[in-house]
């Protein structure tokens, strides 16, 4: 995968290697914050392939930040050079603040001796050109609270009164569905892989249940917690199932969490966030340790737009959890 160490790119470097630096500044809604909230000053670069970059655009464009906070996206197969801007390819943008090839190099422009690795998203400050975050939790928390001044829609994704139970629910999604496709995609062990797949599915078929008692993850309205499940369950059929061998059920078998997916995909904005071929390209092209051959499957077939009458059916279930 590659980091960079001193400023200097080593493609090869495992990454303990060294101690890496981090970038874990915060916007604020304060004129007397270090990094105050203005519109046109933060920029996003981001995957349409990554997952946790997805949570930053769905939240972006969910409420209407589009002309508030500006967006790159990087090349979604991602090589020895890490990852690569290819304004050529369909749904790819060149580095609008530099015109930089790579990404590690804006990691430069925002510290020159730089060690550790270059990841996805990133909120960069124009003003005093560094990067300010480069955690996807982090970043989607401060897009869903800090902007609300420049929000063109009314949607609150954080509720105050809400947050214990919202964040309760994106600690659970994250430990066991987030990254428990990772722990099986890359497992070590057959047996650390049947033990990551077993934890995987009694977690899906956690959440199939609970959905099939409310709408959303923690109540009657769309939240960060479902920004933070919807970008794994939408990649599954088309990538974890295959790819990363999770394969006792598709998410389509799931009847609830199939229709849970269905509904937040359907939510107006949601469906310009994905891309489907960059997210096959990435996986199927980068990981070549996982599938040498670099095919990149045809399917899966599934019908986003199919109707899931969700909306019905708890229109009226008188919760109002969030």
């Amino acid at each position: 995968m590659g980091l960079l160490h001193d400023g200097a790119w080593e493609p090869d470097t495992a990454r303990d290697r060294y101690d890496h630096d981090t970038f874990d500044d915060r916007v604020e809604n304060s004129r007397d914050a270090e990094y105050p909230a203005e519109a046109g000053r933060y920029h996003l670069y981001i995957s349409r392939a990554c997952p946790w970059a997805h949570r930053t655009a769905l939240v972006r464009r969910l409420l209407g930040l589009e002309d508030a906070v500006s967006v790159d996206v990087v090349d979604p197969v991602r090589d020895d050079r890490g990852w690569e801007f290819a304004p050529e390819k369909a749904n790819c943008t060149p580095d609008s603040l530099y015109g930089h090839d790579t990404l590690y190099e804006v990691f430069r422009e925002a510290d020159p001796t730089y060690t550790g690795r270059v990841t996805v998203p990133v909120l960069y400050d124009r003003r005093t050109d560094t990067i300010v975050h480069e955690e996807s939790a982090a970043i989607a928390r401060m897009l869903a609270t800090e902007f609300e001044e420049y929000a063109s829609a009314s949607l609150d994704l954080y509720p105050s009164s809400a947050r214990a139970r919202i964040d309760d629910a994106i600690e659970d999604i994250h430990a066991a569905i987030n990254t428990g496709v990772y722990r099986a995609g890359f497992a070590d062990s057959q047996a650390s892989y049947e033990t990551a797949v077993r934890d995987l599915f009694d977690a899906m078929e956690r959440w199939d249940e609970t959905l099939a008692t409310r709408r959303y993850a923690v109540g009657d309205r769309l939240t960060l917690a479902d920004v933070f499940l919807f970008p794994t369950l939408y990649r599954f059929d088309a990538v974890y199932h295959t790819h990363f061998k999770c394969n006792l059920r598709r998410l389509v078998d799931f009847d609830h969490l199939w229709d849970y997916a269905r509904d937040v995909y359907q939510t107006p904005g949601v469906a310009e966030t994905c891309n489907a071929d960059h997210v096959k390209a990435h996986y199927y092209r980068s990981h070549d340790d996982i599938n040498p051959t670099g095919f990149v499957p045809v399917g899966p077939a599934n019908d986003w737009n199919a109707p899931h009458e969700r909306d019905e059916s708890f229109a009226d279930d008188g919760t109002d959890e969030a």
